[in-house]
């Protein structure tokens, strides 16, 4: 099994905004196939540390893992957040 952890802080960091940004990831869950598990949790601290919105995703493999990042959907959703990121940092392991 392979997770993609990844933390998002926003530019904008708004309810509204931080509420967008969890929507579009939370979509990916039903428009790429390979995915077996995504969850989307936005920070509830709001430390000046803190990023903004927390995504995990698991896959079978790491071939999964690829077909996931070169997906047209995923496509979409990393064009977005390069605009209205702020920092993004990101682990990927094996299980």
């Amino acid at each position: 099994m392979i997770t993609h952890l990844v933390l998002f802080k926003l530019k904008d960091r708004s309810p509204e905004s931080i509420d967008t940004a969890r929507e579009m990831l939370l979509a990916l869950r039903q428009s790429v196939p390979v995915v077996r598990f995504l969850e989307a949790g936005v920070d509830c601290l709001r430390l000046k540390r803190s990023y903004d919105i927390g995504l995990t995703v698991k896959f079978d493999s790491l071939a999964d893992l690829d077909v996931y990042q070169k997906h047209p959907e995923h496509v979409k959703v990393v064009i977005y957040f390069k605009q209205v990121c702020e920092a993004v940092v990101s682990v990927d392991y094996e299980s």
